[in-house]
């Protein structure tokens, strides 16, 4: 295999594999830091082995070997170690698997739940998984809690040492303990998809592999819960992963809803998740994700924009926000309140949600509010609001949708 070759599958193999790999090692290493320099080192032999022996049959498979024996391999060789080698022998053996139902035989699954320990504290829980699961710098997790990076850091740093120094135990919890975890591990595979769905950064909008990645965990919590939250998530993700493909068009850039191709949308999986919502409503113990899962398959039945039904949208909103309130809520059901009532209204309760607090630093509220600003010809005010934005922004993507709406509003004014 030519060295080009090699460098292309090792990149593709480390785009699909990495998390896994890692959260297998965990497992076997029994810590991060020790997992962590494993993976480096089994993606460093595999740059290295790969050229000259080809890409083996399953990557996933050699790379754990490389790396846990490489590690096995480095521990014996340092002398501070040298009387833990009995123990070193033990974990250079073949580790026998318990027996389980096989959703519970994933690694990332038990990563999940070994990151949610309720030991943890709530943030720190989420910014750990997010951190080792999804895959997600530093910096994309604090664009994502609008928290800056070095409390993050510092999160997860926290979490980790609590994790060994507690002896926090790597396995799936038994049915009693797992409604302590059952909202963290939700929230934090709805994170995943969030960074795939809306990229903070990058040059692509959307990121396939989180999306991917996301779903499947999301099935798996599905098989492994009897939690109707577990389906509305899972069918949240579905409803936004039919259309992730009209959100941009050939050279990358945003495709706003009302102008998507509604006929390239998956039907398939929008059935499939309108199937579970119907479970998931079923159980009437409806939840965020549900109610969000909800409005998700309002605009996909809906045959335009101008033809939704905003009207069950916003009341739908409106028990959102009662039950999980939040900023971000709050300014969804305010557009969502301006595409009912118009855009006056709209920008009325925008200027309320941003006036209470915590979107001061959110791109999209000051997008929103020019959005609502342009629509009635306040051209000044939404090219303020849109600078604004555009100063905020930091996906490629975006800005240039920002920038061009800076630019039509400069030649041509509001419509």
């Amino acid at each position: 295999m030519s060295q080009a070759g090699a460098r292309v599958s090792l990149e593709a193999v480390y785009r699909t594999e990495a998390r896994r790999v890692l959260a297998t090692l965990i497992r076997l290493l029994g810590g991060f830091d020790a997992a962590e320099e494993a993976l480096h080192e089994a993606f460093a032999a595999a740059a290295e082995q790969w050229p000259r022996e080809g890409v083996p049959t399953n990557p996933y498979a050699w790379l754990v070997s490389a790396g846990r024996f490489r590690t096995i391999d480095r521990w014996r060789r340092q002398a501070r170690l040298a009387g833990a080698l009995p123990q070193l022998a033990v974990l250079a053996e073949p580790a026998p698997e318990p027996a389980m139902p096989e959703a519970v035989q994933d690694d990332e699954l038990r990563l999940i739940f070994t990151c949610c320990h309720p030991a943890l504290a709530p943030d720190a829980r989420i910014a750990l998984t997010l951190r080792e699961v999804g895959g997600l710098t530093t910096e994309e997790i604090a664009r994502a809690y609008l928290s800056p990076a070095p409390t993050i850091a510092q999160r997860i740093v926290r979490a980790k040492a609590k994790i060994r120094d507690e002896a926090i135990p790597y396995e799936i919890p038994g049915r009693a303990d797992l409604p302590d975890r059952i909202d963290s591990a939700l929230r934090v595979v709805y994170l995943i998809f969030n960074e795939g769905y809306a990229a903070t950064q990058g040059p692509s909008l959307t990121r396939g592999d989180l999306c991917a990645e996301a779903v499947r965990l999301g099935r798996l919590l599905v098989d492994l819960l009897d939690e109707p939250e577990a389906l509305g998530l899972l069918a949240l993700m579905l409803l936004h992963e039919a259309r992730r493909a009209t959100r941009v068009d050939a050279a990358g850039d945003l495709v706003l809803l009302e102008n998507q191709d509604r006929l390239l949308w998956d039907r398939a999986r929008i059935a499939e998740a309108r199937a579970l919502i119907g479970q998931s409503m079923g159980s009437r113990r409806i939840g965020p994700y549900g109610l969000q899962a909800a409005i998700a398959a309002v605009h996909a039945q809906a045959p335009s924009t101008d033809e939704t039904d905003w009207a069950q949208i916003t009341g739908l909103y409106d028990v959102l926000l009662r039950i999980a309130p939040s900023p971000v809520i709050g300014l969804n059901r305010a557009v969502a309140l301006g595409m009912r009532d118009g855009p006056q209204a709209g920008l009325v309760a925008i200027e309320a949600v941003i006036g209470e607090g915590g979107l001061g630093g959110y791109h999209l509220a000051h997008a929103a509010r020019a959005d609502m600003q342009r629509r009635l010809g306040l051209t000044e005010a939404a090219q303020a609001s849109y600078r604004r934005a555009l100063d905020l922004a930091r996906q490629p993507a975006e800005r240039r949708f920002l920038q061009g709406r800076l630019d039509d509003l400069a030649v041509r004014g509001a419509p």
